[in-house]
């Protein structure tokens, strides 16, 4: 008896109950940027095929006749069992996660032509997700995290809207950090207005609650303040992250 697609997408989750080897592409937007970027998608299922294509003609049409070949089409009912929290789309897939260390060699490039950014233990998988994007928007080199939170946790995923494939994304020990000039994010630092950053800069952003880590400020070469009214206690993460990026990369970003 021939598996169906339902069947399948079972299968390969059973087989990699943790994520380590697939990932999952919550919506259609998440699949078009992952195919767009290199993706190898095993699995891409849909609960109106037609309606998919329609949507893909409007919004990707460079993908249009990739998606005719890979879409499976499954009741929604099936599609809402395999999917917890399923997209309005009404999209999903799974696509092979890069082995651990796999963008290591990018990350550690010399010269490399644009900066990596450092979420210190981040906790917040939107946030993580939100950076990942404004990374790959702006060209940015990567997304190095540390601590226990997975950047590729499915919750990241669809944050970046697939995002994690057009940039390099992995979570390191703060000691095995990417050569190159630490820049960190923090309010005592030089006013950013004044600063050049470099490409080849890593640009370091502490923990939502409680920012750079002793450890981390200590590494740093340079510490850097974004301007801020007097009485406001901070910015989203993602928000630093926009801004300091901006600064790096108005005559750069792609």
């Amino acid at each position: 008896m021939t598996d169906t697609a339902t069947d399948t997408w079972r299968r390969l989750r059973q087989q990699d109950p943790a994520g380590e080897d697939t990932v999952l592409l919550d919506g259609f937007h998440a699949l078009k940027h992952a195919l767009r970027f290199g993706a190898d998608v095993r699995l891409a299922v849909t609960a109106d095929v037609k309606e998919t294509l329609a949507l893909a003609g409007e919004l990707a049409p460079d993908l249009t006749d990739r998606l005719a070949g890979l879409l499976a089409e499954i009741p929604e009912t099936d599609l809402g069992t395999l999917v917890p929290r399923l997209h309005p789309t009404r999209v999903a897939a799974l696509a092979a996660r890069p082995p651990r260390g796999a963008n290591l060699a990018a990350l550690r490039a010399r010269p490399r032509p644009a900066p990596v950014v450092v979420l210190e233990d981040p906790r917040n998988l939107g946030n993580i997700g939100a950076v990942i994007r404004l990374a790959a928007g702006f060209g940015a080199t990567g997304v190095v995290t540390t601590g226990p939170a997975d950047p590729w946790h499915p919750s990241a995923v669809r944050g970046a809207a697939g995002l994690h494939y057009a940039t390099a994304v992995e979570r390191l020990a703060l000691a095995d950090l990417p050569p190159g000039p630490l820049y960190a994010l923090d309010p005592t630092g030089d006013d950013i207005r004044g600063l050049t950053l470099p490409d080849d800069a890593l640009l370091a952003f502490g923990t939502e609650r409680h920012g750079l880590s002793p450890a981390l400020r200590t590494r740093a070469n340079h510490l850097v303040a974004l301007p801020m009214r007097p009485q406001v206690s901070s910015y989203n993460l993602a928000t630093s992250v926009a801004m300091t990026l901006f600064h790096w990369g108005g005559p750069h970003a792609v």
